[in-house]
């Protein structure tokens, strides 16, 4: 059964990066949907309400905020930030650190694609980087590492 929601998740964030994409937004629906389906997977996995679920809403509410932060300085787009608070809610605390990390060096390459591109197209306009890509590869990262990746060779796993 947690393949299911694994496999909803995979396709929300696949839908997301490919709405960034196309339209440079993502949709309240989307990031609900994916924040949404973290609930009945903790039931399955057995997540206790405390500790269990209370550090993960907390983790998850933190990094949100911090986002926000970033949102109010014009840096990141509101759709961003929303999906970045969603993810969170399916990543065991041991990841999110890395998961962010993973989405900023993602952000980074895409930038420097969006500006190169941006340059040798000779564009005007303020270039928009669609950063739903880079949060749904630290996503697609974080369902392999604790969800689909039942043997691990790193030594510091």
């Amino acid at each position: 059964m947690e393949l299911w929601f694994i496999g909803a998740l995979a396709l929300l964030l696949l839908a997301a990066a490919i709405s960034d994409l196309r339209f440079r937004t993502i949709s309240n629906g989307l990031n609900i949907s994916i924040a949404a389906a973290a609930f009945p997977l903790w039931w399955l996995m057995g997540y206790e309400l405390w500790p269990d679920v209370a550090f993960q809403l907390a983790a998850a509410i933190g990094v949100f905020l911090l986002f926000v932060g970033l949102f109010a300085l014009g840096a990141m787009g509101g759709g961003d930030v929303k999906m970045i608070g969603a993810l969170c809610l399916w990543t065991p605390l041991a990841l999110i650190l890395p998961a962010l990390t993973i989405m900023a060096l993602a952000g980074g390459l895409l930038s420097a694609v969006m500006l190169a591109r941006a340059k040798w197209s000779r564009e005007s306009s303020k270039v928009q980087v669609p950063y739903g890509v880079a949060i749904a590869a630290a996503g697609f990262w974080v369902l392999y590492k604790h969800y689909l990746n039942h043997f691990s060779f790193n030594a510091f796993a």
